[in-house]
């Protein structure tokens, strides 16, 4: 997009903020010169991107692993270039918000075998199976565990339905089917549909298999609910996992985690006696009832290197100039997976797209708008660790608030920006959650753009960034990202791109950085989000969330106490 198109569009785009403000003649003021300036600038945005990302996905930042040199020089890197853009700090007189972590490497020489009297098998880490665990000590194990089939591990009182009805799990190991029945049956009635709920994340199943006091979890691996290969779970899983340091070492949790690839559960199965894909049939139904795995039995020691640290949280904020303490605060986060000595070749998992380009983006905004000059709320660009492990650099965030998150007004979650070039559309992840899209749709029109549903909701996206932890603290959250109908090649040269990426480079070292991506959508994306924020910033309401999402209690309760 050339400049001059550039400045109309920002030109546009202020005489609807104009519109919709309460106090049209100051807002003209302060905005239309910052704004003309930004617009001329977009080929500087792109080239900002570029060096940015070049940086955070070099082999130097080790692939930017919390509390790792990779992680100090990331840090680092992102104060120095926040002071130089005459940003300030945003927890206190310090830029970096501490994160009590624990680093947990599970040794890969882990066998797991399943016993029976009809089936023997040892299962090879990585290849056949994963394992690990969230308890914080050295060695976790379990002995001729009983195993248990139980669908979806699904509670979900609300929707008649329990997964684990009439049986003990207590010290058992229990086999679960990844993603929710409404994927599987494809009945929007059902759950959600094609769109998973959080009771298909892997994370809820691991949490409900404790509360029930299973020893053992093990998730069956199948591409399609899962939503991503074998290789991100193996990648993903094996070397130093982070987790929040727990005062009870996570003995609450289960004693072992893990994933099945789908041809050892079937294989599993067979060897009990039972049909893999008939069970499955029935676990989508809501009259499915748990099934032991006959005699057959689960054992697996796991020796772990424990390591305790701290690793940080980036916060710099420009203060509002009328109303400090009430926040627009984009995230995104600066880690991913670092380096994995076990693999052969290539092992840095440099992470350029995911999450280099977000972090990018927030350096990028932040200059635009220090340019723009302070408004009457504050901006905080949160930078967050630990994302890769389960969003707990934004948890601490939203568990240790360093602004009131009743006085919050909104969070703007980047995660992976687009590499192929603009588009015609914007994806809004959980279409349908909160008042935000109604910004972001008039910032899109002015760009000529159009909102769209995520194509794929059955993958679980919106349970899978940080703006979630935003959203369960009841802070309305905008997670958005470019479509796939580029301007240039059309819907299925972007969706083809899009399947690219998750099915090679996604959670992979080859995630690396390509000086020939075409960063004009993702400059597209980022004025977006600055109209939605500098929009914010300048009036006095709060938004919220649309009637029937489930964080909106919890909103309305917090905007009571405010008032």
């Amino acid at each position: 997009m050339k400049p001059l198109k550039l400045l109309s569009l920002f030109l546009f785009s202020s005489a609807l903020l104009i519109s919709c403000s309460p106090e049209p003649t100051q807002i003209v003021e302060e905005q239309a010169q910052p704004l003309a300036e930004i617009a001329s600038a977009t080929a500087e945005i792109e080239a900002m991107l570029h060096e940015h990302i070049a940086v955070l996905a070099s082999d130097e930042f080790e692939g930017r692993a919390p509390a790792t040199p990779g992680e100090e020089k990331t840090i680092n890197y992102l104060q120095a270039e926040f002071e130089a853009l005459g940003i300030g700090p945003g927890n206190g007189e310090s830029y970096f918000q501490s994160v009590s972590v624990t680093e947990i490497t599970t040794a890969s020489d882990a066998v797991l075998t399943f016993s029976g009297s009809n089936y023997n098998a040892e299962l090879e880490y990585a290849t056949q199976m994963i394992v690990g665990s969230q308890q914080q000590i050295p060695t976790t194990s379990i002995a001729d565990s009983e195993l248990v089939f139980v669908g979806y591990g699904v509670v979900a009182p609300e929707r008649n339905w329990n997964d684990y009805a009439g049986i003990d799990v207590t010290g058992k190991t229990v086999v679960i089917l990844v993603n929710d029945p409404g994927y599987a049956t494809q009945d929007p009635e059902v759950f959600n549909g094609n769109a998973m709920t959080y009771y298909g994340r892997w994370t809820y199943k691991y949490e409900e298999a404790a509360r029930q006091g299973a020893a053992g979890a093990l998730i069956v691996h199948e591409t399609g609910p899962a939503g991503y290969g074998w290789e991100v779970v193996s990648g993903s899983w094996s070397g130093p996992q982070i987790g929040l340091q727990a005062d009870n070492l996570n003995s609450d949790k289960n004693d072992i985690e893990g994933w099945l690839t789908l041809e050892s559960a079937e294989a599993l199965f067979a060897g009990a006696g039972l049909d893999y894909q008939a069970l499955k049939d029935r676990a989508a139904q809501p009259d499915f009832t748990a099934v032991p795995l006959g005699d057959v039995t689960a054992s697996v020691t796991i020796q772990n290197s424990v390591r305790t640290s701290q690793s940080q949280n980036v916060i710099a904020m420009i203060p509002g100039t009328e109303r400090p303490m009430e926040t627009i605060i984009y995230t995104a986060h600066w880690d991913h997976l670092g380096v994995n000595p076990e693999l052969p070749g290539d092992n840095i998992y440099n992470g350029a797209a995911d999450n280099a380009t977000g972090t990018a983006a927030l350096l990028a905004m932040a200059k635009m708008h220090a340019d723009a000059g302070p408004a009457p709320r504050s901006i905080v660009f949160l930078v967050v660790t630990a994302e890769e492990s389960g969003l707990l650099g934004s948890r601490w965030y939203a568990e240790h608030p360093v602004f009131p998150l009743e006085t919050t007004v909104a969070n703007i979650n980047i995660d992976v920006l687009n590499t192929y070039g603009p588009m015609h559309d914007i994806v809004v992840v959980g279409n349908g959650s909160s008042e935000l899209e109604g910004y972001l749709e008039l910032a899109a029109t002015a760009q000529g753009r159009h909102l769209v549903e995520e194509p794929n909701p059955e993958r679980g996206y919106y349970y899978r960034s940080d703006h979630f932890n935003f959203a369960k603290a009841g802070v309305p959250a905008l997670y958005a990202e470019s479509g796939e109908d580029s301007v240039e090649f059309g819907k299925e040269w972007g969706a083809q791109q899009a399947q690219d990426y998750n099915e090679n480079r996604y959670h992979a070292p080859s995630d690396e950085y390509d000086p020939n991506w075409n960063l004009e959508g993702a400059a597209q994306d980022i004025l977006l989000y600055f109209d939605v924020a500098n929009k914010l910033s300048r009036e006095t309401g709060f938004p919220n969330w649309l009637d029937g999402n489930e964080f909106k209690g919890i909103r309305d309760a917090s905007q009571s106490a405010r008032q």
